[in-house]
């Protein structure tokens, strides 16, 4: 799922996922991101104490990962990716 997906419009839906993975977000930081990555990740970055990088990459491997329930645009089950064998 490409970021782009979830942006403002979609960003209530997603809310609540994004609090279970990252529970150290309060709910003013998730009105505040309001859909935009950068924000997120600025906010990872600060209640974690992670680096930028470090946060990017756990936003990457969450959106990959397959952790959201339901692609908002379809309401098809979002999968990770397929494992070979």
């Amino acid at each position: 799922m490409q970021w782009e997906t979830v942006g403002k419009k979609k960003w209530n839906q997603f809310k609540g996922k994004v609090q279970e993975k990252w529970g150290k977000l309060t709910d003013e930081d998730l009105d505040s991101i309001q859909g935009s990555r950068d924000i997120l990740v600025g906010k990872i970055t600060q209640r974690y104490g992670y680096t930028r990088g470090t946060a990017e990459r756990e936003v990457n491997e969450w959106m990959k990962s397959g952790d959201l329930e339901g692609d908002p645009e379809t309401d098809a089950p979002i999968r990770g990716p397929r494992k070979p064998g």
